[in-house]
């Protein structure tokens, strides 16, 4: 016997999948495929999905974190109010940590505006932030003097270089995927919503319809 060919092959697959879906579509309680699309569309309505609100959350404990830390500076080394005077007032690129705080409140405020506030499903906020905080924190401690100031010159850049890549890492493989699958499952449930309800309900395989006979005159 002659094999069959490939594409005679590929056609009877796809019709037989193209039935089978049909068949699952057709055994799909109507009832439930509306509760799911109840579901989804309460989803949307909410304005932000819950990956993305943890994903907020996460931005603004970072920002809250450096600002404790550098705090926590500003006390041990001579009171909060003189090292404040000499790290903003008198500020020196060499020696202060006011940048890193003013670091990680520029990556909180993009990162909220673009993913909370106009809802980015994009990662180019993210790669902003991330590409500058890290140019900016490698060119600190080349040429600053951090290292010599204690344990906070190690501690504030490290977390905030750390915090950063958390971020990235997060949005990239959690938020966007997660919000992507989401959307496309929204999809394939209207979609199989809307071919359920072209599928007559009262006819089965082999079932016909038969006009009665009429009377012979």
């Amino acid at each position: 016997m002659n094999p069959v060919p490939e594409d005679m092959e590929n056609a009877l697959m796809g019709s037989q999948s193209s039935h089978a879906s049909l068949r699952d579509v057709h055994s799909i309680n109507p009832t439930q495929l509306m509760a799911r699309i109840e579901s989804y569309e309460g989803r949307e309505k909410k304005g932000i999905s819950d990956v993305r609100r943890t994903f907020c959350l996460f931005v603004t404990f970072d920002l809250l974190f450096v600002t404790l830390l550098w705090i926590i500076e500003l006390n041990v080394n001579g009171g909060i109010e003189n090292t404040l005077e000499k790290e903003v007032v008198q500020y020196d690129y060499y020696s202060s940590y006011f940048d890193i705080f003013l670091l990680a409140v520029f990556r909180f405020k993009v990162l909220i505006l673009a993913y909370a506030v106009c809802r980015l499903r994009h990662w180019w906020a993210i790669a902003l932030t991330t590409a500058v905080t890290s140019a900016f924190l490698l060119a600190k401690v080349i040429l600053s003097k951090l290292f010599s100031q204690g344990a906070f010159g190690y501690v504030l850049p490290i977390i905030s270089f750390i915090l950063a890549w958390i971020e990235t890492w997060f949005l990239d493989f959690k938020v966007l995927p997660q919000e992507a699958e989401e959307e496309n499952r929204l999809l394939i449930v209207q979609d199989a919503s809307e071919r359920a309800a072209l599928i007559p309900g009262g006819l089965s395989d082999g079932q016909f319809y038969s006009p009665p006979e009429s009377e012979a005159v």
